[in-house]
């Protein structure tokens, strides 16, 4: 560890073992509080949080930041979606057709909205528009990544000088409410509509509440950890040549996609070292998603700077609220009853929580928690990242100076 100027920074290897013990106190809190329980709420979530909330107390008390090295915690994220990757069938897809398209329609819909939303409380709060924007479509739908890089542009271009700390605290105040909303809207749809799964399957994260005692020897583990280290050499070539044609797209994304193309094209074909079949679907690999997810969500929300979200009050806090009821609102009323009203429909719903308000993370993180209690979602899990993951980056790109062409 390092402290200069104020900001003491954690490396790597520490950051990593603070977030497993942020994990398991959220675990120890799930398990002692029943209305955490019953809402899904994910235990990294409640783990990160609640450090988040320490940190943010010590800074009040003491004026030091805490700035945690997050290499790893991108490791973690390559791996996860590597595993979904894994996971996804043929049939999957063929199933996912109809309701992906759907969704992408609605998504499309939804991000018009939100910026307007974001504009229409800025002029209310008599505050320059483009602030909407930055409490819209750039920080929430956007995250983070979109939020650092459209933010010196708002900047240079409108004169405001603390767009990125705007940007920044509407992206921090947007993953938290993402992660706290997915389950509760889920709970109420299957609870409402008496939903259960039509066929009991694998999960894809984690195991089911009700099978904790699945047994997972260390050859099974090594081998679910040979195949995705052969999926993200795989992905590492197809980003190469993604590139080469001057396309970027985020490298999980490219981890996605190896793990579905060598498990529909290639698996049970090619000879495998381990002498065992392609590990798709199996508990080794569900409980590496679980991990990787799991300890890659807790880093992410322990090292929120909440104190951002104070100093921005007022009119940024009015933005995050008309947000989050026009994201629940859409979710109960236009993508459950365009989903088809049935399980795979609520699951999804928790995870248009995520990416409508933080991101692609937190909406799997969400459908775990969700699936994990009430059942698996095949499609659940293929629909939403590739929504997140290709749609929401490639429209954003073009809506986004749409609407500042418009403002300025």
């Amino acid at each position: 560890m390092e402290y200069a100027d104020g900001v003491l920074h954690v490396e790597s290897f520490l950051a990593i073992t603070i977030g497993i013990v942020a994990l398991f106190v959220g675990r120890r809190i799930n398990r002692n509080l029943e209305m955490l329980r019953q809402l899904s709420i994910p235990e990294p979530v409640t783990g990160g949080l609640l450090l988040s909330i320490l940190l943010a107390l010590l800074f009040a008390l003491s004026g030091v930041a805490i700035e945690f090295e997050m290499g790893f915690r991108d490791f973690l994220l390559n791996y996860f979606f590597a595993t979904i990757g894994i996971n996804a069938t043929v049939a999957d897809l063929r199933k996912g057709g109809r309701p992906l398209a759907i969704l992408m329609l609605i998504t499309l819909g939804y991000m018009f909205v939100q910026n307007l939303t974001g504009i229409s409380i800025a002029v209310l709060f008599d505050v320059p528009a483009v602030l909407g924007m930055l409490g819209g479509g750039i920080s929430l739908i956007g995250g983070h990544g979109t939020t650092i890089a459209w933010a010196p542009v708002v900047a240079e271009n409108f004169g405001i000088v603390n767009a990125m700390e705007v940007g920044i605290a509407c992206a921090t105040g947007g993953l938290v409410l993402a992660s706290l909303m997915g389950g509760p809207i889920a709970r109420y749809l299957v609870n409402r509509h008496g939903l259960e799964p039509e066929t009991i399957e694998p999960q894809d994260v984690g195991l089911a509440e009700d099978q904790p005692n699945q047994i997972v020897t260390y050859l099974d583990f090594l081998d679910a950890v040979l195949a995705i280290h052969v999926t993200i050499i795989v992905a590492a070539l197809f980003d190469e040549g993604l590139e080469y044609f001057d396309i970027n797209v985020p490298f999980f994304v490219s981890c996605l996609l190896a793990g579905m193309l060598i498990t529909n094209l290639f698996a049970g074909r090619m000879p495998r070292v381990s002498g065992m079949r392609w590990p798709n679907r199996k508990p080794a690999m569900a409980l590496i998603a679980d991990l990787s997810l799991g300890t890659f969500l807790a880093m992410s929300l322990m090292s929120l700077k909440l104190w951002v979200l104070i100093d921005l009050a007022g009119p940024i806090l009015a933005m995050l609220l008309a947000q989050f009821l026009v994201a629940v609102s859409l979710a109960m009323f236009a993508v459950f009853p365009l989903m088809g009203r049935n399980y795979d429909a609520a699951v999804i719903c928790s995870g248009f929580g995520g990416i409508s308000l933080g991101s692609t993370p937190t909406a799997m993180a969400n459908m775990a928690a969700v699936s994990q209690r009430y059942g698996a979602s095949h499609q659940a899990f293929i629909v939403v990242p590739l929504v997140s993951a290709f749609f929401i980056s490639v429209v954003n790109a073009l809506l986004i100076p749409l609407f500042l062409r418009f403002l300025s």
